[in-house]
């Protein structure tokens, strides 16, 4: 591997990286931050291991906004969703991306009745017409 390599967990399970070995046959281990740790390997090089070697999307973030809504979408709609693949509505994705503009200094304006008519979308949205699957 490269000096620097960043190691992490995509799989569904936390055996994928060997992180016992790793704990064990470094030289130094420094945590850089929450969730971050540098390995220092015999040979000089180094290793960047996040969340621990565990799920990353899970140990260096709270899961993607997008899955989280579409998860609350279906427990509280059991009824609307029997047990199969569902195309859910567009308007959780954009409730993800409105969410994220405070984050970046962005004000967003909301459409007023007049403009929503002309647009020929709905005052709240959707408004990019389609579904995504999960």
């Amino acid at each position: 591997m490269r000096n620097d390599a960043i190691v992490c967990n995509i799989g569904h399970f936390d055996c994928e990286i060997d992180v016992s070995w790793l704990e064990k046959n470094s030289t130094e281990k420094v945590n850089i931050k929450p969730q971050v740790d540098r390995f220092t390997l015999s040979n000089g090089r180094h290793i960047l291991l996040l969340a621990e070697g565990r799920l990353v999307n899970l140990g260096c973030a709270t899961g993607h906004s997008s899955f989280v809504l579409a998860q609350i979408e279906l427990w509280t709609k059991p009824g609307e969703y029997p047990v199969g693949v569902h195309m859910l509505p567009k308007k959780l994705d954009e409730q993800v991306a409105a969410l994220h503009l405070d984050h970046l200094a962005v004000k967003l304006t909301k459409l007023d009745p007049k403009q929503a008519e002309y647009l020929g979308i709905p005052e709240g949205g959707p408004y990019k017409p389609g579904h995504y699957r999960y």
